[in-house]
């Protein structure tokens, strides 16, 4: 599994993260999934993380898995 970098706009500054594609492909469809656009949902994320953005992603992205799954 190699990581890429992922450049995205976040409150106006560009940033990158670095992720797995598996990791970045799942981000998408969460983001389908919920009537918005990549970009919206990592900004949502960010503004609520508390350490680094590409494990906050990760960890947002397994629990969504999680309740997927549950439900």
């Amino acid at each position: 599994m190699s990581i890429r970098k992922y450049s995205v706009l976040i409150a106006g500054h560009r940033t990158s993260i670095s992720l797995e594609p598996e990791f970045w492909d799942a981000l998408k469809q969460i983001a389908r999934n919920q009537n918005t656009t990549p970009t919206e949902l990592i900004t949502r994320i960010d503004a609520n993380r508390a350490g680094g953005l590409s494990s906050a992603l990760r960890v947002f992205i397994l629990k969504n898995i999680r309740n997927d799954s549950v439900s």
